[in-house]
Formats: C-alpha cells, structure tokens, sequence
C-alpha cells in the first residue's frame, strides 16, 4: 500500500494551542551518536498518533490505562476527556480509554479547544483505508514523504508564532487591566498627595492625671495608692470627654474650630463647608484631634492637626485647660458633700454646746451661785466650826453645873451661848436642804446646776467629736483630688506634618494591588466554575 495514502491529511487551527511547543533550532540539530536526529524521533512520535482509531496490543493497552491513572486525573477531567472523545466521534470504553484514544489522535484532552482537527483530504482514500486495511496492521513508525515532513515544520513554526502572539497580546491585556485599575488610580493618588493636599501641622502633648498623696484609709487604697490604676479611670473618662461633642462645640465657640477648617486654601477633601452641620464638623474633629491613653503608663497621648501651626498649638492649649476643668469637676461633688456632712454635724454639735452652756449661766445668775459645791463645802464647814463650839459650851455647861453651888450667871451666859449656837447650825442645816420664800434649797440649786454642767460636759465631747469628724473628711476630700500634669507642652511645630505621601502613595498602591487581585481570582474561579 502506497505510504503516502496511508498517511492522514490534516489542517492545524492557529488559534488552537500546541501541548508542546518545539524550537526552530530542533530542526537544525545535528545526529546523535545512535545516527537519529531529534526531529526524526519527533516525527516518528508523530506518526505514532496520527491515525485515531490505531489501536495496540492487550498489553500495551494496559499499560497505557495504568499509566493514565497513575497520573491522578480529577472526576472533573475525565469527563472532559470522554465529552471531548464523544465529539471527535470516537467510542471509548471508560473515562481513561477515552484519554488514550485523544492522546493517541494528537488531541490535548484538557484543553477547551482541540489542538488539531483531523481532516482526509480524500474521502476515497480514507475509504480504501477504513475498509481494506485494518487498524492494527498499520505500522506506527512508518516515514512521512519529504514534502509532508516540510510541511509539518512550516506548521509548528506557525503554531509557535501564533502562541508568542497570544502570549503577548496576554501579557499586554494583563498590563493593561493593570494600568486601568492599579497604576492610574496609584498615579491620582500620589498626585493629590504630592501636588493637591494641603501640608497640615500637628501638635502633639501629653499629660497625666495624679492623686494627692494623701494615704488611704485603707490596705488596698495603700495598695494602689500612686499608681496609674488609681487614676485610670479618671484617665479614661477625660479621654471620652475630649473626644466628644461637646469639647468640640466648646472649642468651635471659643477658638473657631470650624472657621478654621472652611478657609478657601485648604483643598477641597479637607476643607469643611461654611454651613456643614455639627455632625459632618464632629467627624472631621474626630479626623483632627487624635488622643490615646496608655493604661500601663497612665499617660494620655494628644495629636492635634490644623492648617497652621500656630492655631494647632492653640487648639492644643485650650482642650488641655478643658481637661483641667473636667478633672477638677470629677471629685469636686464628692469632696463638697463630704465636707457639708461633717460641717453640719460639727455646727449642730457646736450650738447645742453653746446652748448647754448658756443655761448654766443663766441658773447661776438666777440661783446667785456660782459653784454649788463651793457653797456646800463653806457651809458645812461653817456648820462645823458651830458644832465644835457648841461640843465645847455644853461642856462648860456641865462643869458648871458639876460645882455646888455653881454661879447662876455665867450658867445663864453658857446656856444661852447653848441656844444660839443651836438655832445656828439649825439655820446653816436648814440652808443645805430647805426652802424658803426667797430662794430655794441648795441642794435643789446644786442638782439643777449639776445637770446643766453635764450636759455642757456632754455637748463639748460631742463637738469634740464633730470636730475630728470633720478632720478626717477634710483629709479625705484632699485625697480625692486629682491633678493633671503636663508632662510634654504643646509647641507649635515649623514643618507640615501631613501629608505623608510616600506613605499614603505605597499604601493606595497595595490596597489597589489587593482588590485587583481579589477580582481576578474571583472572576477566575466563577469562569471556572461555569465553564466545568
């Protein structure tokens, strides 16, 4: 059989991609030692799968299906190998034949589109082939005419050419989706941050709250005494307070916070509208004014931008004082109504004295006494002093009247001395527990005046007491004050600080690099999912 008439006839599709691509200088090479050429083995390879329906041996067969499944293909493509065996009209026996036979016709089976398109230029030859000359006696290494070997060249040159083209218009695509959604829109970036932004100026200060030194009453107030932890949460409250609304509107009022971020030659990102809201001027205040706290340290860190230094270090200086009054007005509830208690106990204590002290000189004014014991004790020793001398008449008494005829004058004398001593100690007696219509009893005036001298004595330890009260709470008012420290002053800076614009650029590049790659992938894996 002529060989030219077995061999098939065949186009090559450009667009269609090669599995393997073959450089010119293959075809200039030299002979090996064994006397082959490496583009005669190469063709010999190619002969072996031109015709589609050669099949080999049992074993050969075998081998190539073990061969396919050591390969570990997916479900996914294997079922493309057989959808694709099925559309060239072949009529494989599993997924993995199906493999072989597209293999052996010279079809990638993983690709979309086929390599090669077989087609016989004779109908009659490819009759006379497919009906006189079986499959299995065609020699696979039969020699391809000089002309047909020529050709094949010319065509792979082609196929290769082609795929530099697709490689290129590719690559140029990919620079440029690149250009379009990551080099232009990094390029606008740095351009506004280079030509456009306006160079803001930072102030930066930092301060901390103290407690008085005041030692605690008690073990774990002495514990944490002199700490951050003492003050962190006043620390953190002035952070919230600053950070607020209201310390904007109060800056707005008194410095001109939004005055300022309106003039015409700030750019138009920052530059706040002359009849902005509250609201659009509190989130460009949250933009401007930057305050952290460090809970370690206990040191509250303040950033604050402006267009000029000079009124960035004046904003700086005024939300310091703000904070200033914020502190003071944390313990200032506190340490007043601990000091009204102990003031109002105190001022009772101290009148009910006065007044228990008052009555006791109104009843010595009143009674015409001024110390009850005093006058007790000089009566009694009056009443004494009586007695004792009226021991000694009764014993001149009884002498006389021991005499025979004793002298009835000078008994006369001793027992009238008798009587009156008698009615005297009688009256001295009668002073110490009876009334008269003048005044009443000593004793009584002595018992009224006893109680009022202990209750003064009660009133003046109570007062005593109130007034130590007062003390401590006064102590402990003074612990519960706190101070703010300036520990870095605000200093207006003589270098814009904003914008950092390799920065910012390097950063808007990444960030752009991020979502393209994002989209790609996405895209990417939906095409794949459609396609399979």
């Amino acid at each position: 059989m002529n060989t030219k008439a077995k061999a098939l006839k065949y186009r090559i599709r450009p667009s269609a991609p090669l599995a393997a691509e073959v450089p010119d200088e293959a075809f200039d090479q030299p002979e090996t030692a064994a006397g082959k050429n490496p583009m005669d083995e190469f063709r010999d390879r190619s002969a072996e799968t031109l015709d589609a329906d050669t099949t080999t041996s049992g074993e050969a067969f075998a081998d190539d299906i073990a061969a396919i499944r050591r390969e570990g293909l997916t479900g996914r493509q294997l079922r493309m190998a057989r959808r694709l065996a099925q559309k060239n009209g072949l009529a494989p026996t599993s997924d993995f034949d199906a493999v072989r036979l597209l293999r052996a016709r010279g079809v990638d089976p993983f690709q979309r589109e086929n390599m090669l398109e077989l087609v016989v230029e004779n109908p009659q030859d490819q009759a006379t082939q497919s009906h006189n000359v079986p499959q299995a006696s065609v020699a696979p290494t039969q020699v391809m005419p000089e002309d047909h070997r020529v050709y094949q060249v010319r065509a792979v040159r082609e196929i290769q050419r082609d795929i530099a083209k697709r490689r290129r218009a590719r690559l140029a695509t990919l620079l440029a989706r690149l250009t379009v959604f990551v080099l232009f829109p990094t390029f606008i970036t740095g351009w506004y941050f280079y030509v456009l932004a306006t160079p803001m100026y930072a102030t930066k200060s930092e301060f901390l709250i103290q407690q008085s030194d005041v030692t605690g009453s008690s073990a774990m107030g002495g514990l944490f005494s002199g700490t951050s932890f003492a003050t962190s949460q006043d620390s953190i409250t002035v952070q919230s307070y600053l950070e607020s609304r209201e310390a904007m509107l109060r800056l707005d009022r008194d410095i001109g916070f939004k005055a300022h971020f309106s003039q015409d030659d700030i750019d138009s990102l920052q530059r706040l509208d002359p009849d902005a809201t509250n609201e659009a001027a509190y989130k460009l205040y949250k933009k401007q004014v930057t305050i952290g706290y460090d809970p370690t340290e206990g040191i509250v860190k303040m950033e604050v931008v402006a267009a000029d230094p000079a009124v960035s270090a004046s904003f700086s200086r005024a939300l310091i004082s703000y904070a200033e009054e914020q502190v003071d007005n944390l313990t200032q509830r506190l340490r007043a109504d601990q000091m009204l208690g102990a003031r109002e106990s105190f001022d009772e204590a101290e009148e009910k004295m006065l007044a228990a002290q008052a009555r006791v000189l109104d009843l010595q004014e009143r009674l015409g006494i001024l110390d009850p014991n005093s006058e007790s004790a000089a009566l009694l020793t009056q009443i004494n002093r009586f007695e004792t001398e009226l021991r000694e008449k009764r014993l001149e008494l009884q002498q006389l009247n021991d005499n025979r005829r004793p002298n009835r004058a000078r008994v006369a004398g001793v027992e009238g001395d008798i009587k009156r001593l008698d009615d005297l100690v009688a009256d001295l007696r009668g002073q110490l527990t009876g009334e008269t219509d003048t005044r009443a009893s000593l004793a009584s005036m002595s018992g009224q005046l006893r109680l009022a001298e202990t209750e003064l004595q009660t009133r003046t330890v109570m007062m005593q007491q109130s007034l130590q009260q007062m003390e401590t709470a006064r102590i402990e008012a003074n612990r519960q004050v706190r101070y703010l420290s300036l520990g870095v002053s605000p200093i207006a800076p003589d270098a814009p600080t904003y914008p950092k614009s390799f920065i910012n650029t390097l950063l808007a590049f990444l960030i752009f690099s991020g979502i393209y790659l994002m989209a790609s992938l996405t895209v990417s894996i939906l095409r794949e999912q459609v396609s399979g």
